[in-house]
């Protein structure tokens, strides 16, 4: 008989009713498959024939056993059964019975709640709405409290969705539980504080970026989940159109010179940095980050978080930087005149910089730079290229079926409902897969400025991003509601998902 691997074990309970979780520890066993009378089970010493007798006696079982080791045996039957068979409402039910609402209270009750954040219960809750999470590739946990109820959602693919929630009694111990995990002060409530935890989930470990913040009804607790597996490191899988790759490949191997990568909070700049960064370390560059914080370790490139609270702030970074002899530096973001002029001189003497900025398209990273004081015969020498950027879901292959668009739809992206009709469009319907949201996954739009003399001289002349905007454009230069509208005629993502992350002056 051959002993069974770690993989042939179930990762969903396997339900035969009236047999208990105790007996299964106790008897070391747990089962495969059952189909109709026929019971398959690992067993830890399948010479045991009493304990397969008495499940043939009790249950009526054809019992087949199969040998696993013992340490397989009982971490699957905690995986599985110790959380598993629970649905989150019986697991939210267990937990409250012996937990009253102390979320207005004082110091007094600080001992009293970090008992209560170390039961079973609660760890077990808390363990189980992380998990669920990881498995449903959520990118953030929200533990948001109310007047009378306390919030648990999970943002999917960009989007907040409502999960089963705790009751507000439950409020104050599932987040001192989460902050005892982030080694965070459970007697501080009145300040923000921020922290990280890293977990062994399965086969991987994922780290967890944790803040909090006071509200009014108690602290608001957000963690953000940073699982290196779902960190795509290959430019066309990111997206990047045949348009933009070659002339983005071109961009990022120059010897210096600044590359900016703009667009909102979760956009994906983070991302496309970090895959940029990975395309082009060598053992010939050092590459050296600056970074508020540090999402995922990259190898073979030193990661420097920023500490405001120390005085490691980007400038400050940024000066002691260049004297580490870099070929590359990301600066994480800029945000001041003072950043800005640090990193424009660090790019005219020698090295390769990237950065983000905060603007609605790539134009708009000119003037806004502008906008902080920066001199514009200095960042007309030294912008090489803008790249902004959007995330849109990508329709479930598992419901995918064709439509046709509305007319205001169609309309919207520059298109008459007549010529719609020689097009093929997509969504959709909603399955178990995609949790009936009709998407899963997401890939990113890019509209791309490459700086050339032309635009450089708009830049001397302090243009206006409108002036800058239509110069790109009349040399062919791809909008991002242009390259979305690519993607929904590719059958890759919707209309509506374009409207929704672009916007069209």
């Amino acid at each position: 008989m051959s002993q069974l691997s770690f993989q042939d074990y179930p990762r969903e309970p396997v339900v035969v009713e009236n047999l208990s979780v105790k007996f299964m520890k106790q008897g070391k066993f747990i089962p495969l498959s059952l189909n109709g009378t026929a019971l398959k089970i690992a067993m830890a010493d399948p010479r045991d024939v009493y304990l397969v007798d008495a499940l043939k006696t009790a249950f009526g079982f054809d019992v087949e056993v199969c040998w696993g080791k013992e340490e397989d045996i009982i971490e699957s039957l905690e995986r599985v059964y110790g959380t598993g068979t629970q649905t989150l409402e019986m697991i939210i039910e267990e937990a409250g019975k012996d937990v009253y609402d102390i979320s207005r209270g004082g110091d007094e009750d600080v001992d009293h709640l970090r008992d209560l954040a170390s039961e079973a219960p609660i760890i077990r809750l808390v363990n189980r709405l992380i998990l669920n999470a990881v498995e449903i590739r959520a990118s953030d946990i929200h533990f948001e409290p109310f007047e009378n109820e306390f919030k648990v959602r999970y943002r999917i693919d960009g989007i907040l969705h409502d999960v089963e929630s705790p009751p507000r009694r439950l409020q104050a111990a599932i987040i001192s539980r989460v902050k005892i995990m982030a080694k965070l002060d459970i007697a501080e409530r009145r300040l923000p504080q921020d922290g990280r935890i890293k977990l062994k989930i399965g086969d991987k470990e994922i780290d967890f970026r944790i803040s909090t913040i006071p509200t009014l009804f108690g602290e608001s607790l957000v963690m953000r989940i940073l699982d290196r597996d779902t960190l795509i490191l290959d430019l066309e899988k990111l997206g990047f159109p045949q348009h933009i790759l070659p002339q983005y490949m071109e961009l990022i191997s120059q010897p210096y010179g600044m590359i900016l990568v703009t667009g909102p909070t979760g956009s994906g700049k983070t991302s496309t940095l970090y895959t940029t960064l990975a395309k082009i370390n060598s053992s010939e560059n050092k590459i050296i980050t600056l970074e508020e914080p540090v999402e995922y370790q990259l190898r073979g490139i030193n990661q420097i978080q920023v500490n405001p609270k120390i005085g490691l702030s980007f400038a400050k970074g940024l000066r002691s930087i260049v004297r580490q002899d870099p070929d590359i530096i990301l600066v994480g973001e800029i945000r001041d005149k003072e950043t800005a002029e640090i990193a424009i001189q660090s790019a005219l003497t020698g090295h390769l910089l990237f950065s983000t900025l905060h603007t609605n398209d790539a134009p708009g990273a000119v003037t806004r730079l502008l906008d902080m004081g920066v001199e514009n015969f200095l960042l007309s020498s030294t912008l090489l290229g803008v790249l902004a950027q959007r995330l849109v879901r990508v329709i479930c292959a598992n419901c995918k079926k064709e439509v046709i668009p509305e007319k205001r739809l169609l309309r919207s992206m520059g298109m008459e409902p007549d010529e719609a009709l020689n097009h093929t469009f997509y969504e959709g319907t909603g399955c178990e897969l995609c949790r009936g949201t009709g998407f899963r996954g997401r890939t990113a739009i890019f509209e791309y400025l490459g700086v050339d003399d032309d635009i450089r001289r708009e830049i001397v002349q302090n243009a206006t991003t409108e002036r800058i905007k239509d110069m790109a454009i009349g040399k062919g230069m791809i909008t991002l509601r242009q390259d979305g509208w690519g993607k929904v005629m590719e059958g890759t993502t919707t209309i509506q998902e374009v409207l929704r992350v672009t916007l069209e002056k």
